[in-house]
């Protein structure tokens, strides 16, 4: 019998100093059974970096054809698209043709500078794509933080985030690797 996607509710307030963005977000997330917490908590951080709220969660996972996270317009076409991991370059190309701009949010201390060494100068080509690190350090803390059901504050200013719960309270530095344009 296959295992069941565990699902978790969060409310997220962003206070994104510079953009004077302010957003207040519930989200319902199902968690796969082949994702760790570590994952889940990147998503609801991307979105939180990203807050707007026609940011929406996708299918991810469980639909190749589809990132994490995205922005549709009213016509379909796809203005953000947000991806967690280490894609291939066929990914991060076909990626870069879809959507008017692509952020790839690159984790894993080990995996990613040698992923982002093979592919700095492919991704260099692709001017709407842009690459953020996040270190483990970073994941373990927002593993601290997950509920079933979370209350969050997100404040962004400059380079630093901190993200807090009632649990925990987590500093991150995301690590632009690349800023497309």
């Amino acid at each position: 019998m296959a295992l069941k996607a565990t699902i978790y509710k969060a409310h997220i307030n962003v206070a994104d100093l510079d953009r004077g963005r302010y957003l207040d977000g519930s989200h319902t997330l199902a968690c796969h059974p082949s994702e760790t917490l570590q994952r889940l908590m990147l998503r609801l951080l991307a979105w939180g970096l990203h807050a707007d709220e026609a940011l929406v969660f996708t299918k991810g996972l469980c639909d190749t054809d589809e990132p994490d996270l995205w922005i549709k317009n009213l016509h379909g076409g796809i203005e953000c698209w947000l991806e967690l991991g280490l894609p291939d370059e066929k990914r991060l190309r076909r990626a870069s043709q879809k959507a008017e701009q692509v952020v790839i949010y690159a984790y894993g201390d080990h995996a990613a500078p040698v992923w982002w060494q093979s592919m700095k100068s492919k991704a260099a080509q692709l001017k709407n794509v842009s690459v953020v690190f996040i270190e483990d350090a970073v994941l373990e803390c927002l593993e601290g933080m997950v509920e079933r059901s979370m209350q969050l504050q997100l404040t962004i200013e400059g380079e630093h985030c901190w993200l807090s719960s009632e649990k925990a309270n987590c500093t991150i530095v995301p690590q632009w690797w690349q800023r497309g344009e």
